[in-house]
């Protein structure tokens, strides 16, 4: 069978992919660059490039929350991604095709409608969705997350299957090794990186690695040069703590799930996959919210964390570099009273699979 992912949010898109069976055919529709306007190649075209599955770059708008000197620019872009998207499916005549959210989705879904091309797609949030709200106008089968979000689509054609976790991040295949016996602190601002986030650690960065070992992952913007900024301040630092401080834009999800395993603590942004791997995996996190997000969505995400008893969060307001070190300071001297007894219950394991089963039962159900 050939399939036709569309991309959007890569963790489950990934999961599943891997549990499809071997003679699947895949085409993957999603973006070449992390964010419009700027020039870093995103971890998505990256990730599937590198596992050779054919990758088309869709040169789509997005209909942005704030009106700006982009926004007219971005806006024009959605017929091309319309029109794309269409001579794409023709061409690769899919059985199949299947999105996970985010703005792409929308036009290659309508386009797979009014192509007769069956259509599932996938919520991972604890609601919905703007776009997925669009998109289930013209899917065949929507999948959900979590009980929350059933209430926005039609429930004759919703099932409640979980969020995958990719096994890369609960099964990593290599451990990862450092010679330092500190204890490790993961810091991330998710695929994209966070701003913030890279400023935050920019002032507090050698404090931070007198006790601690630090992995930082970036994101690849060029806008801020904030990998650039960090590296010239790692540099700088003697050999030791140079040392400690691992750096990179990007890491595979295979190194983030040794990078996850052996942190002490983890420092993110609060997406949902984020959040779902922080709890799969009973890590305890700082969780800074995306301020302005759709519905409060990442305050939603991150509340989940802390009442589960694995996070605290703050709101990126509220922090400076002083605060921030005095936070993490406490949470590490305090880290065994972060725990959470079960998290099955809330990521049953075998999401991806049953979101394969559906997809291979729409496919039956039109032939």
């Amino acid at each position: 069978m050939k399939i036709v992912i569309i991309g959007g949010h890569l963790t489950p898109a990934l999961s599943v992919i891997e549990a499809l069976p071997i003679d699947a055919e895949v085409v993957y529709i999603g973006r070449k660059f992390a964010m419009e306007n700027d020039g870093a190649t995103s971890l998505e075209y990256q990730t599937i490039n590198e596992k050779g599955i054919p990758f088309i770059n869709l040169k789509t708008g997005r209909v942005q929350r704030q009106i700006t000197a982009r926004t007219l620019i971005s806006l024009s872009k959605v017929p091309i991604g319309f029109l794309q998207s269409y001579k794409a499916l023709r061409k690769i005549k899919p059985d199949v095709v299947v999105g996970f959210g985010g703005y792409v989705s929308f036009p290659v879904i309508v386009a797979a409608k009014a192509l007769k091309i069956p259509v599932v797609i996938h919520e991972q949030t604890l609601e919905a969705g703007a776009a997925n709200k669009l998109c289930a106008k013209f899917a065949d089968k929507i999948c959900i997350s979590f009980p929350t979000s059933a209430k926005y689509f039609p429930s004759e054609r919703t099932t409640l299957t979980g969020n995958p976790i990719r096994n890369a991040i609960t099964a990593p295949g290599k451990k990862f090794a450092t010679e330092f016996k500190d204890p490790i602190i993961y810091i991330t601002g998710g695929s994209q990186g966070s701003h913030f986030i890279n400023l935050l650690i920019l002032g507090c960065l050698g404090e931070l690695l007198e006790k601690f070992t630090v992995v930082h992952q970036t994101g690849g913007a060029t806008e801020f040069k904030d990998f650039d900024k960090l590296e010239i301040l790692r540099d700088g630092m003697n050999g030791s703590k140079k040392n400690k401080y691992i750096l990179a834009k990007f890491f595979s999800p295979e190194e983030v799930g040794s990078i996850m395993k052996a942190s002490t603590l983890i420092v993110s942004r609060a997406g949902i996959n984020s959040v779902s791997e922080i709890i799969v995996l009973k890590k305890p996190a700082i969780l800074i919210p995306l301020p302005g997000g759709q519905k409060n969505e990442q305050q939603k995400n991150a509340a989940m964390v802390k009442n589960l008893g694995l996070g605290e969060v703050v709101e990126q307001k509220n922090l400076t570099p002083e605060s921030f070190l005095i936070l993490v300071k406490l949470m590490i001297e305090n880290i065994d009273k972060y725990k959470i007894k079960d998290s099955a219950k809330h990521f049953p394991k075998n999401s991806a699979a049953r979101i394969v089963e559906i997809i291979y039962e729409i496919h039956a159900n039109n032939h």
